[in-house]
């Protein structure tokens, strides 16, 4: 018996676990081909990466305040140069690819099927794929400034204060959509409800979108921000999945699948790196999908690596400033810290990712049961 004859046998399976095969079938279907295609192109994106060396120019790094990472540098001057940025092309590629793969199909040959499967929903998936898009674009000007050595630091690329605006105005676009075209303006407390807080949901919005975007230094060791965010994303997509929002599911998978893709070719000896063209993109769209899915005060636990990277850092820069100079950490983020306590780049990251694990199914359950 063929799966067709089996699913339209009503003696054999109900319409409603039939749909649900169509939905899980929908949302790993485009994943897996959004993975597979993100391989596809690679050969592509390496060769004009490595052909244009499109990597710093002089080794080096710079704290927020412009001052020099010695630290750091000593870790990682070897890995500085030579190795090409711009690695994030692969995740957002993939997913826009899939996305009009589907999208044609559905629009060129329309069937039950294809329609199905298309995931292009304007209540849905619009709006983080538009943040993703244009998140990344900007990542990818300031990957061009590093590269090419001109920016605002001594080693090229955008300053902090200037990325930091960036991200605030998309952030603000953001949450005036959500505002006043989406009518967004309560939160859900986990295990207590739904509470309104009127228009303080916009600046609540921009402040989790900067949180998130200051989280973008993880992306400091070769596999770690890969892992990381398809672990993030994939929770995403089962948290969206079980609330029956299932395009959005679908596009969450599908940038899991792009990251894991990038994440095949970042792992020690990394051919490239996911640079802000790929991290600026995830962590606003990760905003986004935290917003869309209600469960924005669960996002901490969810991602609790990105948010743990921000405290850290909150915290050495604090201690700095108010203890005369002096620092909790050997250096942050506070993965760059366990490296200079001696731990191997493969053991962080290999623990963060467990971690990552743990939290994000402990997010889940807090977002799925206690909203």
């Amino acid at each position: 018996m063929t799966l067709r004859n089996f699913l339209q046998r009503p003696d054999v399976i109900s319409p409603m676990i039939e749909n649900e095969f169509i939905n899980v079938l929908k949302v790993f279907a485009p994943s897996t081909i959004a993975f597979f295609l993100g391989i596809a192109i690679t050969p592509v994106v390496t060769h004009y990466l490595y052909k244009y060396k499109f990597w710093k120019k002089k080794a080096g790094k710079v704290d927020p305040n412009g001052k020099k990472t010695p630290i750091f540098n000593r870790l990682h001057q070897a890995r500085e140069v030579n190795t090409p940025r711009l690695g994030g092309v692969v995740i957002w590629l993939s997913v826009i690819g899939t996305v009009a793969v589907f999208w044609f199909l559905a629009s060129l040959w329309p069937t039950m099927l294809t329609g199905k499967l298309n995931f292009l929903s304007r209540d849905q998936t619009w709006l983080p794929l538009f943040t993703l898009i244009i998140a990344s674009f900007i990542g990818l000007a300031d990957d061009f400034l590093e590269v090419s050595g001109r920016g605002g630091y001594v080693a090229g690329g955008m300053s902090f204060k200037k990325r930091l605006l960036l991200v605030t105005l998309l952030g603000s676009v953001g949450a005036w959509w959500f505002y006043f075209k989406l009518g967004l303006s309560t939160i859900e407390v986990p295990f207590l409800g739904e509470f309104a807080i009127g228009y303080l949901v916009m600046p609540l919005f921009v402040l989790v979108m900067v949180i998130l975007f200051s989280s973008s230094v993880i992306d400091g060791i070769d596999g770690l921000a890969g892992g990381v965010m398809a672990i993030i994303f994939s929770a995403y997509a089962g948290i969206a999945f079980f609330q029956n929002q299932i395009d959005l599911a679908t596009l969450s998978g599908v940038i899991t699948g792009g990251i894991l893709a990038f994440l095949w070719f970042n792992i020690p000896p990394a051919r490239f790196y996911m640079s802000e063209t790929g991290i600026l993109g995830l962590t606003t769209t990760l905003t986004v999908l935290a917003f869309l899915t209600k469960s924005v005060l669960a996002l901490p636990i969810i991602a609790f690596p990105l948010f743990a990277t921000v405290i850290g850092n909150v915290i050495q820069l604090g201690s700095k400033r108010f203890r005369h100079g002096k620092k909790v950490f050997l250096v942050a983020p506070i993965h760059h810290h366990f490296e200079a306590m001696g731990w191997p780049p493969a053991k962080v990251v290999m623990r963060y990712w467990i971690i990552g694990v743990i939290f994000a199914i402990i997010g889940m359950v807090i977002a799925l049961i206690g909203i």
